[in-house]
């Protein structure tokens, strides 16, 4: 069950690991929380991940009315498939609807990427999570520290599962394929450039926060080229603010990008500024030092081993000087997200308990 552009990054894998056995059926429900071809239909393209079976087309609306018709909807889905499995994925409305509506028809819940926590309740994505996990039958685990937090929970151990990151597969399978790649829109990188991404409703739904942040990239791109492929959500919040005439003058501004263009472009980045938590996986995953414009992030424990660093999407300078310093940085990756097989791990163990 995908809803939103990071779920069907993650869906590619399982799905893969899925379509590579024998004697299984998957059903894919797109609830069409992000419907957009830009942020939708590129993905399934591009990524190779099968039409899905139902799209819900449920489109944009403020959270409950968005998640209320998701939860109708899945119900009769979910009625008329009768899985063995729901799956779902992550932290969007997509995530919450799907889990609840399988749980109240007792069908058995399987979360991937369980157990990350920013702390956070002000983030919606925060209590998608939180719910998700205590209402699944089984949390596959990307990180130790994701399993650290089920158990501090009070989550029973044999429901988690510590599988690595789904998302550590796809950057290692889809990477091969941009080898030769262009970057998008003629972007050279022979000229070291900073991405920038910012999308989340706290950075971009806050007039002042998102003036903050604008005028720090606007800072920023005074000194290093400055690349920021736009979603639509900003995109119209800069339009509201009449400022969006100033930042396409100053600022490399893109169009939304598909999974592989974004990987190009950050392996190829000097440093990468973001909000997304995805990105700054990826960032890691390529080697690139990451800004992160958040007092916190679920992704703890890259900021632990430095190849990410916090700062206050409300400060202005503190944003400007902290990814001015890291430009051209080198990040040393490891093994914090496993090894690459976090799909087949996961689809091993839902075939193993299938009734």
């Amino acid at each position: 069950m995908v809803g939103a552009r990071p779920q069907f990054i993650k869906a590619a894998m399982v799905s893969r690991a899925l379509r590579s056995r024998d004697g299984v059926r998957e059903v894919l429900v797109h609830t069409g929380q992000h419907y957009d071809a830009a942020m939708s239909a590129v993905f399934f393209e591009e990524l190779k991940i099968p039409q899905p079976d139902y799209n819900l087309e449920v489109g944009s609306a403020s959270h409950g009315a968005q998640t209320g018709r998701m939860l109708a909807d899945l119900e009769r889905v979910i009625q008329a498939e009768r899985p063995q499995w729901v799956v779902v994925h992550g932290d969007t409305n997509s995530t919450l609807a799907g889990t609840l509506a399988a749980a109240k028809l007792h069908m058995r819940v399987a979360h991937v990427e369980a157990g990350l926590r920013s702390f956070n309740r002000a983030m919606p994505e925060e209590v998608n999570r939180v719910v998700a996990d205590h209402v699944s039958d089984v949390l596959f685990a990307p990180t130790d520290i994701a399993e650290a937090n089920l158990k501090a929970e009070g989550i029973a151990p044999q429901k988690i599962v510590r599988t690595g990151d789904v998302m550590l597969d796809a950057f290692q399978f889809y990477s091969a394929l941009i080898a030769d790649k262009p970057l998008p829109a003629g972007v050279d990188p022979s000229t070291p450039y900073v991405l920038a991404t910012v999308h989340r409703a706290e950075n971009t739904d806050d007039p002042a926060r998102l003036r903050a942040i604008l005028d720090a990239l606007l800072a920023v791109a005074k000194q290093v080229p400055l690349v920021f492929p736009i979603h639509p959500r900003t995109r119209k919040a800069i339009e509201q603010l009449g400022r969006q005439e100033h930042i396409a003058a100053q600022l490399r501004l893109l169009p939304p990008v598909g999974y592989l263009d974004m990987l190009n472009l950050e392996r190829h980045a000097a440093v990468i500024a973001t909000d997304s938590g995805g990105v700054q996986k990826e960032a890691y995953f390529s080697g690139v030092p990451c800004v992160t414009l958040r007092t916190e992030t679920e992704w703890v424990e890259l900021v632990e081993c430095g190849a990410n660093t916090l700062v206050s999407p409300d400060d202005s300078q503190a944003m400007a000087q902290t990814i001015c310093k890291r430009v051209g940085q080198r990040v040393a990756t490891g093994s914090l997200y496993g090894d690459g097989r976090a799909g087949a791990r996961i689809v091993d163990y839902l075939l193993a308990s299938a009734k």
